[in-house]
């Protein structure tokens, strides 16, 4: 009698390893983390965007009034997710190689794999169209978009300015007292930063060349900059930061000791933090606008067209 054939149930369905699916599931919350993120910066909004979302914007990622990030927030928004994604990968790369090959062995799994690939390719144009949109805004558009910038993007805050107290580059000590009769752009910088900083320094200077070339000497605010970074922008490194800076005798870069320009940053509130490793510091583009009596009226990022703005409100 011939034997009977057994009949054939195929092979088994591959299966994902443990810490292949943990590694595949960490993958997806950063590729929907950054989707969101994206969408945050660039998501089409009401010509007069909510306050909330406006307020978001600036903060995360230092919006122009045109709606783009400035370049300190480019370098966040593709930055961040990138830096993740490379930790992701150098923790975990055999396991998320391993789940992806995993999950082409199976018909689901591969068009689960092609059906993200769709969805990215189609967010990565979005964002390309909305850049480009953005991008080419015409003076008209652009000057719509300006009058969004209100005061409930940019409250009054109307508090007394901190002291500074500290040394500038010409070896004299500054008090914010000195200032005084004109307005104040108040900055923090450092010199060893690369992108924010000098964008920073460079539009703060050309809202100061701006107003002076206008004639009106009253208004043409002082420039002050005090370092983040104390410990490697001393004293006597402040005349050749100054040059490379090209301030002029109205822009002053402050330091000091390490605990008095901190006291002093810590009374300005601003937000940093030191890398101890490499000295590196990560901090946002902040700048005050101080009036002539000496009260902080604004908070802003550093763009140009936004501090001429605000200074025009004093």
């Amino acid at each position: 009698m011939a034997a009977s054939a057994t009949p054939n149930l195929g092979a088994p369905r591959p299966r994902l390893a443990t810490g292949e699916r943990a590694a595949l599931l960490a993958l997806a919350f950063l590729v929907l983390a950054t989707a969101a993120w994206w969408a945050l910066a660039l998501w089409p909004a009401p010509d007069e965007p909510p306050a909330w979302l406006a307020r978001a914007r600036w903060v995360c990622f230092n919006a122009a009034p045109s709606g783009l990030p400035s370049a300190s927030g480019w370098l966040v928004l593709i930055g961040e997710p990138l830096g993740l994604g490379v930790a992701l990968w150098a923790a975990f790369g055999s396991s998320v190689r391993g789940g992806l090959r995993t999950l082409a062995r199976s018909r689901g799994g591969r068009v689960l794999t092609c059906a993200c690939a769709a969805h990215f390719a189609l967010g990565a144009v979005a964002a390309g169209a909305r850049i480009a949109t953005l991008a080419g805004s015409d003076e008209t558009q652009l000057a719509a978009v300006d009058a969004a910038w209100d005061a409930a993007a940019f409250p009054r805050l109307e508090r007394t300015a901190p002291p500074l107290g500290l040394v500038d580059q010409r070896g004299a000590r500054i008090e914010l007292a000195q200032l005084r009769g004109r307005p104040a752009l108040v900055t923090f910088a450092f010199a060893h930063c690369e992108t924010v900083c000098p964008a920073l320094v460079s539009q703060a200077l050309a809202v100061q060349r701006a107003a002076r070339a206008a004639g009106d000497g009253a208004h043409v605010p002082n420039v002050a900059i005090v370092t983040l970074d104390p410990w490697r922008d001393t004293p006597s490194r402040l005349p050749a930061l100054a040059e490379s800076w090209r301030l002029g005798d109205d822009a002053f870069v402050l330091s000091g000791a390490p605990d008095a320009v901190n006291a002093v940053l810590d009374a300005w509130r601003v937000p940093r933090e030191r890398d101890e490793s490499t000295g590196q510091l990560a901090h946002p583009a902040l700048v005050f606008v101080v009036d002539a009596e000496g009260r902080i009226a604004f908070a802003a990022n550093g763009d140009a067209r936004v501090l001429e703005a605000l200074l025009a409100r004093l």
